[in-house]
């Protein structure tokens, strides 16, 4: 309920601004006859749905919306496919899409900003691929764990100069510059402004150029925030990272993860063997992050001695916080301080937080929480 007030509020917010005056996104999609098509506001609490139409053989599709009191960003869905948009006046924005291709053959007139939008989200997409690429090379060990590390950083490396040259530091005043900061691969941010001081600088590149326009609204405000606590992390000494042994993969065909915990003592997955393990990757600082660890301690009483052992890995950006949170915990409590950029959570296919496995005695992944109906009876039959 919370949620569904959340984005009510949203759109009430959205449809109170600038009365009156309206925005139009129009265009075709060919080849989608009875399909539905859906416009929806990405806001900062979430998407909401703001209209819909049924299309017709000819594809044609008109949506008017009031005007946003500063840049906002939409999104045409279809079929799960989307294209994202951004408004900050009262233009009209035309779309001509095909079907099949929706997300990246598309053609955008009357706005420079999405024109390049489209390009930094045809840029992810490939990004994306060559990314699941490297896993699926690793996972069937036709790569080795050096060859993918240095893979992987330089692929994010080489993306990330581009965008940040040609999109952000380029034109920090715009929403292209904005929607830059906050793509993803693996469902984590490209841009780690928690734990990156170059990172950060782009943050605040685009926050300083908001805010000129727009000191009120509510994305300036939220990239400032961003910016300072991004700031206040990286000035802190870092650990040096973990490097990942050669070895990573085990003959049982388990990916071994050697992480830290509060005292500084490593702890390897493998080393537990002979327990059913559940393996946890989490963020503490989420809103999930408390019950689901009440519902781990429930599960963590009623079976330790049985043999059951959590093996939960934090992507918290915030050392601190996972410190405090993780003190009292009787179980295995390590943090991954790569955060977004985790291997381990891209070689597990983490795709949201919390995301646990179950690991059997013989120290093999069994399987995954999303395949799991009852995880307390799974648990049972596999001790």
């Amino acid at each position: 309920m919370k949620k569904l007030a959340t984005a009510a509020l949203s759109a009430l917010l959205l449809a109170a601004c600038n009365s009156g005056e309206q925005f139009t996104i129009k265009g075709n999609v060919s080849d989608a006859d009875s399909k539905t098509l859906y416009l929806e506001a990405a806001t900062l609490n979430g998407i909401t749905l703001l209209d819909s139409v049924k299309l017709k053989s000819n594809g044609t599709f008109t949506f008017n919306q009031p005007r946003p009191e500063s840049p906002e960003f939409y999104r045409l869905r279809i079929d799960g496919k989307t294209i994202n948009l951004a408004v900050d006046s009262t233009e009209t924005v035309v779309v001509e899409a095909p079907f099949n291709g929706f997300s990246t053959d598309y053609v955008v007139q009357g706005s420079d900003n999405n024109i390049r939008i489209k390009e930094l989200s045809v840029k992810q997409i490939a990004l994306q691929k060559n990314i699941n690429d490297l896993i699926a090379a690793v996972r069937a060990n036709k790569m080795s764990y050096n060859i993918f590390e240095d893979s992987l950083q330089s692929i994010l490396r080489n993306y990330k100069d581009d965008v940040k040259m040609n999109y952000i530091f380029n034109q920090p005043n715009t929403s292209s510059a904005y929607f830059a900061l906050f793509q993803k691969a693996n469902d984590m941010l490209i841009f780690d402004p928690l734990n990156s001081k170059d990172d950060v600088k782009c943050f605040a590149a685009v926050a300083t150029s908001l805010d000129a326009a727009y000191p009120h609204a509510v994305r300036t405000k939220n990239l400032y925030n961003i910016v300072i606590k991004g700031m206040k992390n990286t000035r802190q000494p870092r650990e040096e990272v973990i490097e990942i042994p050669a070895d990573k993969i085990v003959e049982t065909g388990l990916i071994d993860i050697n992480l830290r915990d509060l005292k500084g003592q490593s702890h390897k997955l493998t080393d537990l063997k002979g327990k059913v393990v559940l393996l946890d990757f989490t963020v503490y600082q989420s809103q999930n992050g408390a019950p689901h660890n009440l519902m781990l301690r429930d599960l963590y009483n009623k079976y330790a001695s049985r043999g059951l052992e959590i093996y939960q890995i934090s992507l918290d950006a915030d050392e601190h916080f996972w410190k405090t949170s993780a003190i009292n915990l009787p179980w295995i409590a390590v943090r991954d301080e790569n955060g977004v950029y985790s291997t381990n959570a891209a070689l597990y296919n983490v795709r949201q937080v919390p995301s646990i496995f179950l690991i059997n005695r013989k120290n093999e992944l069994e399987i995954r929480g999303e395949d799991i109906t009852d995880l307390e009876k799974t648990i049972q039959s596999m001790l």
